[in-house]
């Protein structure tokens, strides 16, 4: 069975998921796709056998020919799509953020609930690298005993113009929220901000960030944000046990010693970090919709969970306060 797939949104990130689709994993076509700029959709239908450009998202989602939707437009417009998506019984891979606000995930979560079972999975991508499940394994078996602290930094070379000290945590520290979820396998409470000493190359922006969370059980997290460090992508993560410790390595990278120093690769940007991930991020859903097996990756809830933590962040941030992080009752789609 092959999975045909219309996309929303055709711009940077739309146009890398049609490139993976089509020409990296196997199992689906894409179909239809719209965007809010018409002669970016029609130019990249133009490279497709056999898409339609529509002039909506909901053009797209109501298109017979269309079995799931990829929606990677203009984080506002997510929530719109992915309830229409739902309401059409139709699958829908969303990109982050699953929605700007809250409120705007909880109707997404109410949406999916009322259907009664999920359609929605979010792209949080990490959970997909193999780093990062190699970690995970490491932390599940209780190789390096109860997780103690947690080390989050994820480093940019540089940011776009339009780069708000908002996006440090919306845009950039979401990830890092989703993946201590996900590796610790627990909630977050509270949310701390410190802004550093700026860097002379960010502008206004505040930057660096260090932010400090808390989970249910007391485990501390620390996550660094630095978008002008210049030398390249860098993603870091260790975990402090009870018994050890457990960081992140890039596999298939090898550490130089010369000349009294120790090198090791940097990635260029977030494409050559991530690229394998968002194959396997794909193929995976794919597989399961190709299945008819119950979703496993990121849920409407996950995505919940991380724009809370992102608004507790940006409260933190502006009011240099602690702020608790509060979720509200878990439905049981997602337990």
């Amino acid at each position: 069975m092959t999975l045909r797939i219309g996309v929303i949104g055709t711009g940077m990130i739309g146009q890398d998921h049609i490139r993976r689709l089509t020409q990296v994993v196997s199992g689906a076509e894409v179909v239809a796709v719209s965007d809010a700029n018409e002669l970016v959709a029609k130019e990249v239908a133009s490279r497709l056998p056999d898409a339609t450009v529509h002039a909506t998202g909901e053009e797209v989602i109501a298109d017979d020919r269309v079995d799931a939707v990829l929606v990677c437009s203009w984080g506002p417009s997510h929530e719109a799509y992915v309830v229409a998506a739902v309401a059409a019984g139709k699958p829908v891979f969303c990109e982050k953020p699953l929605a700007t606000t809250p409120e705007a995930c909880r109707n997404i979560i109410a949406a999916e609930v009322a259907h009664g079972s999920r359609l929605v999975q979010v792209g949080f991508m990490r959970r997909y690298d193999e780093s990062y499940r190699a970690l995970k394994q490491v932390v599940d078996s209780g190789q390096v005993g109860a997780p103690l602290i947690y080390y989050s930094g994820h480093r940019n070379a540089s940011v776009p113009e339009h780069y708000t000290k908002d996006m440090a945590i919306v845009d950039t520290a979401v990830h890092d929220f989703d993946i201590t979820r996900w590796l610790l396998g627990e909630e977050l409470v509270a949310i701390r901000v410190i802004a550093a000493k700026p860097n002379s190359l960010g502008g206004e922006l505040q930057d660096p960030l260090l932010m400090i969370l808390e989970t249910e059980s007391g485990v501390l997290v620390n996550v660094e944000t630095s978008v002008n460090i210049r030398y390249g992508y860098d993603i870091r993560g260790e975990v402090v046990g009870e018994t050890g410790t457990a960081a992140l390595a890039d596999r298939g990278h090898v550490v130089v010693r010369s000349a009294h120093r120790v090198g090791v690769p940097v990635p260029e940007d977030w494409r050559e970090r991530f690229i394998a991930a968002y194959d396997v991020e794909l193929q995976e859903w794919i597989n399961e919709l190709a299945a008819g097996a119950v979703l496993s990756g990121p849920s409407a809830w996950d995505g919940y969970a991380a724009q809370v933590v992102c608004d507790a962040g940006v409260s933190a941030l502006y009011g240099g306060d602690r702020v608790e992080i509060v979720l509200g009752d878990k439905p049981a789609l997602y337990s």
